[in-house]
């Protein structure tokens, strides 16, 4: 009896140790997941927005590293619809990456169940609709993923935890906004800001105790600074890397990345603003919500917080001290600090140039002289099923071309456990944020000016932390470092949707042609197929 009870401690020690037993997996979470059009008053005008089982924002998704994400979607739109999961790495699934690229997207009145793992990631993330201009309307959300409680943190845990999705917001609805872009018409100047698609909120806490803010940008087009009257922010995590931790009294979130904070509240019991406002605008957007001390009985008063006063310069300083906390792990138990990313020769290097153009006598947004087209088929299937005149392999170069620009389905050729050198060039007088699915990356440089072979030497080689969104400020430079050790197809887009829309993107196709499941899973067996992979066999 003695034996049986000492062996049902000891396996239930392992368990809550999460020592791997036979049989024994990661936990599996299961969600469904409605999406349809409903009415909610935003900006002080009723709008048509895109809920999530009637929610907007969207629901929170909150995941422990490493766990099994099964969610079926369905969509009760009247148009197709995806969503994309920023900044989830979707390893060796390239299939769940919910763009375009990847995905066949959902019909109307129809569903598909997502199937992927939130494997070895730590951090804030978010998720948003891929398809048209759908994330205009909504349909965006929180994807926060906790630490196995075996991996420790670099801070002590916080006494709650806050989300917060920051964002611009427009009036126009999102067809409307599409086909202004249809007709060659950039994107308008935003209506205003939303923190959690709301105007005024309220974010409650007790005196003496630090609370975790996690900040997204969500919004469409617009960089936003962050700040709190009255109180330091500490950086503790961006978009999956523990940081060293620094104080600022205000941070910029450029569209489509992710931060946590934190604040202790440590100043007299009252209410005190938290301000999200737009940067390198004329005229500034601001949004408001109010940080409640339990014990307040003083509402908020005073002028808000100010902005920082001086723009590009000030926010690439800023965004330069933003380093790996080399000693610290992540999800895993090694140290961050323990790869050497700084020490490895990179087998190519590629200059992408973001520029406008007028194609056919409308408005296109260009990478390397090519702006990206959507074929019908997605570039996975083709791929998979060697479908062919889907997309070119040879379109899109890997330094910027002189020539005039073009339209195309445009993949770039790389080889899987490739290291590649990456600049971001932008000629354009306004910020670009670049994205990349499928990885992180270490941001290893910011300069003005044109990026040359000798600006190597600024590189940040020791401790550049990773991300997978990163800002370029006009007339500047961004260098980045990646590994590719992630066999897939990779939309590489610009974060600023009505660019990316009208074409500034295009697909990494990361391969090694030898077929493993070591490097690649296998095509779902729920896989959807339209276009030209109609009628193909798994």
């Amino acid at each position: 009896m003695g034996t049986a009870v000492m062996l049902h401690f000891v396996f239930g020690v392992l368990a809550v140790l999460g020592v791997s037993l036979v049989n024994a997996e990661d936990p599996y979470l299961y969600y469904t997941w409605t999406v349809t059009y409903g009415t909610r008053y935003i900006l002080g005008v009723p709008q048509q927005v895109i809920l999530i089982n009637d929610q907007f924002p969207g629901p929170k998704l909150e995941v422990v590293t490493n766990n099994n994400i099964i969610l079926n979607l369905i969509n009760k739109l009247d148009q197709p619809f995806l969503l994309t999961w920023n900044g989830i790495k979707q390893r060796k699934n390239s299939w769940q990456d919910g763009v375009l690229g990847t995905n066949c997207p959902i019909p109307p009145n129809s569903n598909y169940t997502y199937k992927f793992q939130a494997k070895d990631q730590i951090g804030s993330y978010t998720y948003f609709p891929s398809t048209l201009m759908h994330r205009a309307a909504g349909g965006f959300g929180a994807l926060n993923i906790y630490h196995r409680s075996v991996i420790p943190i670099p801070y002590a845990n916080p006494d709650g935890d806050f989300t917060l999705l920051i964002g611009d917001w427009y009036k126009t609805s999102h067809k409307t906004l599409q086909q202004s872009l249809d007709s060659g018409k950039s994107l308008p100047f935003p209506d205003g800001v939303l923190i959690n698609g709301q105007t005024q909120t309220t974010f409650s806490g007790e005196q003496g105790k630090t609370y975790m803010f996690r900040i997204s940008n969500v919004g469409l087009s617009t960089s936003l600074n962050f700040r709190i009257q009255g109180h330091a922010m500490k950086l503790v995590e961006v978009e999956g890397s523990h940081v060293i931790q620094n104080l600022y009294d205000s941070v910029d979130v450029h569209v489509g990345q992710s931060i946590a904070v934190l604040v202790t509240l440590n100043q007299p019991p009252k209410d005190y603003y938290i301000v999200a406002s737009t940067r390198f605008t004329k005229t500034a957007l601001t949004a408001t919500a109010v940080l409640h001390y339990a014990n307040s009985q003083t509402p908020v008063s005073g002028p808000l917080p100010a902005a920082p006063a001086f723009e590009f310069h000030w926010s690439m300083q800023q965004a330069r001290t933003y380093r790996w906390n080399l000693t610290s792990n992540a999800a895993r138990p090694n140290p961050q600090g323990s790869f050497h990313y700084g020490k490895i020769i990179p087998t190519k290097t590629i200059v992408l140039a973001n520029s406008v153009s007028l194609i056919n006598g409308k408005l296109r947004y260009v990478v390397n002289g090519v702006s990206y087209v959507n074929p019908d088929t997605p570039l996975k299937l083709a791929d998979y099923f060697n479908i062919p005149g889907v997309f070119s392999m040879n379109s899109i170069q890997g330094f910027p071309s002189g020539g005039s620009a073009t339209v195309a389905t445009s993949v770039m050729p790389t080889s899987l456990h490739d290291f590649l050198e990456v600049v971001f060039q932008n000629n354009e007088n306004t910020m670009q944020s670049w994205h990349l699915d499928g990885y992180d990356f270490w941001v290893v440089g910011f300069g003005s000016g044109q990026w040359t072979p000798n600006k190597r030497n600024t590189y940040n080689l020791v401790d550049a932390l990773t991300r997978h969104t990163t800002q370029v400020y006009p007339n500047s430079w961004t260098a980045i470092l990646i590994s590719l050790d992630n066999q897939g197809m990779w939309n590489v887009r610009s974060a600023e949707w009505g660019r990316q829309y009208l074409g500034q993107q295009f697909y990494l196709r990361v391969w090694d042609p030898v077929k493993s499941l070591a490097n690649e899973y296998d095509i779902p067996s729920n896989v959807l197929l339209c276009g030209k992979a109609v009628g193909h066999h798994l």
